[in-house]
């Protein structure tokens, strides 16, 4: 928040990730709700993430993770805000909820398949497009980017990983986006200034920007 007050150009969401939801252990939900109502209300605050489920680091306590989610997927829906979603080898419990609760939002740093990625569009999301679509050994979200709709999709780092090539392993930026515009651009056989383009003006209307 802090930043985004400092600077005109950042904004900010605020939410509880999954690989911190032992964190709130002990405070209720509708407390953990409250906070993030307070910080929904600053101007600069765009959204409710990065929220979801994470199956990579930790299935000890999945009933928190999902409980927290459900409870942030809630409230996105109930301030008319957009989320955003991790998922990490949790495709399938984080589609079904999406699919029960049918927020606005978008599934960050997409690592899920080009069939899954249809049932995202259908809800009206967007998916989150990494510098893994660079990387040689990448081989779901190549063929996501060839089938996705170009008004449904945003671009985006991770920072401070998944740098695109040639810049793998480095320290990742804003400044590397156009690397994977540029990769996007190859496979959809269109310029890189189109596709930041479309980028830009799906990122505008995501955020009401």
């Amino acid at each position: 928040k802090s930043l985004a007050e400092k600077y005109e150009f950042l904004y900010f969401a605020a939410g509880i990730h999954p690989e911190n939801v032992g964190s709130i252990e002990g405070l209720s939900l509708d407390a953990v709700k409250q906070k993030l109502t307070e910080f929904s209300q600053h101007k600069k605050c765009v959204a409710i993430g990065e929220i979801g489920l994470d199956y990579y680091w930790t299935q000890d306590n999945i009933p928190l993770q999902r409980e927290t989610f459900s409870a942030q997927l809630e409230l996105g829906n109930a301030l008319s805000m957009p989320v955003i979603i991790h998922d990490r080898d949790a495709h399938a419990d984080t589609l079904e909820m999406l699919k029960r609760y049918k927020p606005k939002g978008v599934v960050h740093s997409y690592s899920g398949s080009a069939e899954m990625a249809k049932e995202i569009y259908k809800l009206g999301m967007y998916i989150g497009i990494s510098g893994v679509v660079t990387f040689k050994n990448a081989r779901k979200l190549p063929d996501v980017v060839k089938e996705m709709p170009m008004d449904r999709f945003l671009l985006e780092t991770d920072a401070p990983y998944l740098a695109p090539v040639p810049f793998r392993g480095k320290i990742n930026n804003s400044s590397l986006i156009y690397y994977s515009a540029e990769k996007i651009g190859e496979i959809r056989g269109i310029s890189t200034e189109d596709v930041l383009k479309y980028a830009m003006d799906n990122t505008k209307r995501l955020y009401n920007l």
